[in-house]
């Protein structure tokens, strides 16, 4: 049989166009198994060694190799003796022992056994006897029923706002049965505005679950030693009680007992914000509400198969009833200052400029504050940022304008350093009409 020449197609079954189809092989050491049985079938049809080693771009000694084993075989694994190798049998008895340690086995290896190896030899071979020790762990999914529960919890985004990167803090709520979910950003993480987040999320759902199921944040969570044993902030238990639902803290350090509100987060940051930018703040709101309505509601869940808008109709969630947002029920007592400024967590909020000198309450609220002349109403403002003031003009209305020259001090009258010219006598005009007519004045 002729052999056929570099860059002929052999019709030999199996043989390949050795200048076309060669595959391009890398300066790896390993050549694969495809490429191994092309060499041999090219070789048992008549191909040279040179030749296949030209078309391959391999050594020829490789090519030699190769037609000598007749197929492809996998390289076997050298067998390294290692200095562990005679205490394995102990080594399997005592880890379990000191709890897989590593450090602990080195040392008493060391000190009592003549190991003289490193640390990372015994790291290694404890690895896999800590992985068999470890069973896995299985989650148990669990499910609720319409209205029963929903879970809240933040996620850290990077998002562009006009030509800035920033920290987008988003508050996303899940409903467990429908997984419909409501998302909203805010700057930071504090107790306003994880309040805020819930009262926006019931107010999107039109109503209120029985149970909101949180991690246990600072801001809500003051301690957690046990079930039973939560100690919850007391601005957002009474939260709780005036939308009548009850809190319920995740375990410490599993969060896959919120496991849908964790998946619900991802989703927003991977779906809704990916690749987004916005003019602010406002706009980043407005198109979360917008891929939430438009986008997350419409899809089909991959749990549930079925479109949480769909689901939602079966919702059982307490109706609002037309209930005002909530305040805060600590009220704190301030004095009108003389500029009708009151001051409230670092900022200054004005007041009618006629309660100057009087007492008002302040009610705080998530995103703001009441103040209240007794039961009247007389001022609400945002929260602002400390060390701002916020005036509103009607406050001010028909004031005259202050002269604002600085007062000068009083006359200093005991200066150590002032000359003393002794004080002016002062005496009746009468005296001086006695002295006139020459009359003796004593």
């Amino acid at each position: 049989m002729a052999v056929a020449a570099v860059g002929d197609r052999v019709d030999a079954v199996g043989v390949v166009d050795l200048a076309s189809e060669r595959p391009q092989l890398g300066a790896g050491p390993m050549v694969p198994e495809a490429v191994v049985e092309q060499v041999v079938e090219a070789l048992s049809q008549g191909a040279s060694v040179s030749e296949v080693a030209r078309a391959y771009g391999l050594d020829r000694k490789t090519v030699r190799a190769w037609r000598h084993r007749g197929r492809y075989r996998p390289r076997a694994r050298r067998a390294y003796a290692s200095q562990l190798d005679a205490h394995r049998a102990w080594l399997a008895d005592r880890a379990p022992e000191v709890g897989y340690n590593a450090a602990v086995l080195h040392r008493e290896l060391v000190q009592h056994r003549g190991f003289a190896g490193s640390e990372i030899i015994v790291r290694r071979a404890v690895a896999p006897l800590r992985a068999a020790a470890t069973p896995s762990v299985a989650t148990v999914r669990f499910e609720t029923g319409p209205g029963e529960q929903a879970q809240v919890d933040f996620g850290q985004v990077r998002v562009w706002i006009a030509d800035a990167p920033v920290t987008a803090h988003v508050f996303v709520c899940t409903l467990g049965y429908s997984r419909r979910q409501f998302p909203i950003a805010y700057p930071h993480e504090r107790l306003a505005t994880w309040l805020d987040g819930h009262e926006q999320a019931f107010r999107h759902f039109g109503g209120v679950p029985q149970v909101v199921v949180v991690d246990n944040a600072k801001a809500m969570v003051l301690a957690h030693a046990s079930r039973a044993t939560i100690r919850w902030h007391p601005t957002y238990a009474d939260f709780a009680g005036y939308y009548g639902f009850r809190p319920w803290a995740c375990t410490p350090h599993r969060p896959q007992t919120k496991g849908k509100v964790e998946s619900g987060v991802k989703y927003v940051a991977r779906n809704a914000l990916a690749g987004r930018r916005f003019r602010s703040w406002d706009d980043l709101n407005a198109w979360l509400l917008e891929w939430a309505t438009t986008v997350a509601d419409l899809r089909c869940h991959g749990t549930t198969h079925e479109r949480p808008i769909d689901r939602f109709a079966h919702e059982a969630l307490r109706p609002l009833d037309g209930r005002p947002a909530y305040t805060w029920t600590h009220v704190r007592e301030r004095v009108v200052a003389s500029d009708a400024l009151v001051a409230v967590d670092g900022a200054r909020y004005s007041v009618p400029a006629t309660l100057v000198g009087r007492r008002v309450l302040v009610h705080e609220q998530a995103t703001g504050f009441t103040i209240l002349d007794g039961d009247t109403v007389v001022a609400t403002h945002a929260r602002a940022p400390r060390h701002t003031v916020v005036m509103a003009p009607e406050h001010y209305a028909g004031l005259l304008r202050v002269d604002r020259r600085p007062r000068l001090a009083p006359m200093p009258r005991h200066d150590p350093r002032y000359p003393v010219q002794g004080e002016v006598m002062v005496r009746d005009l009468a005296v001086y009409d006695a002295i006139a007519r020459g009359e003796d004045v004593a």
